[in-house]
């Protein structure tokens, strides 16, 4: 039998076990409030600004403060794992206890909450690079914890640690099908909260949504 490490850095193996197991079966996919149509989306790729990406000194994910309270003792990623995931039941502390979660990067799924990452679908690193280092912290907090636009989704741990905080001409989800709703969500939060991007990041993106 292949070590759990194994499967999971397999992601043919990780699909099929998930199909086999039955899992797959009436979970939805995680699905972020607020992607654009692709037609909107291009017209909002249209009006970013193109430029070099800037510097990451002074970054630190604590200047982003995330997965903080959103009432109900629930903190962001307590509430991305609810509405991302099927059946999920939580504990007096709003801790996930149960659930299923379908990760449409990679297209695994996954019934123990540790399993999943909430991943910042425009990494905090490259808004840091891309506009974020002259932001106030509030305005930092704001952007790591956005519960209103396609910004956090629940997807398999790994496959997030993997993505790490490259752009969309460095890394891709997985799941070729899924690159222009990727794109589409990816566009819609630079868009939002005015953040550049590089001559090379554009070129993949307009590829991504030239897909839909």
């Amino acid at each position: 039998m292949p070590t759990r490490r194994a499967v999971r850095h397999s992601f043919t193996i990780l699909a099929v076990t998930a199909v086999l197991s039955g899992t797959l079966a009436g979970v939805a996919d995680a699905t972020p409030p607020g992607i654009p149509s692709a037609t909107t989306a291009k017209s909002e790729l249209a009006a970013l600004t193109v430029k070099a990406d800037g510097s990451l000194t002074g970054y630190s994910r604590d200047k982003f403060p995330h997965w903080i309270d959103q009432g109900n003792n629930c903190n962001t990623r307590e509430v991305v794992l609810k509405r991302d995931g099927t059946n999920v039941v939580t504990d007096s502390s709003c801790a996930p206890i149960s659930g299923k979660w379908f990760s449409p990067y990679d297209g695994a799924t996954w019934t123990a909450a540790s399993d999943v990452d909430i991943d910042h679908v425009v990494p905090l690193a490259d808004a840091w690079r891309t506009g974020a280092s002259t932001w106030t912290t509030a305005q930092r907090q704001a952007y790591a914890n956005d519960l209103t636009d396609p910004q956090l989704i629940a997807v398999t741990d790994n496959v997030n640690q993997e993505k790490g905080d490259k752009s969309p001409d460095a890394w891709k989800p997985p799941l070729v099908s899924y690159w222009c709703t990727y794109a589409k969500m990816w566009v819609a939060v630079k868009y939002k909260f005015k953040l550049t991007i590089n001559s090379a990041e554009k070129s993949a993106l307009t590829d991504m949504l030239n897909r839909c």
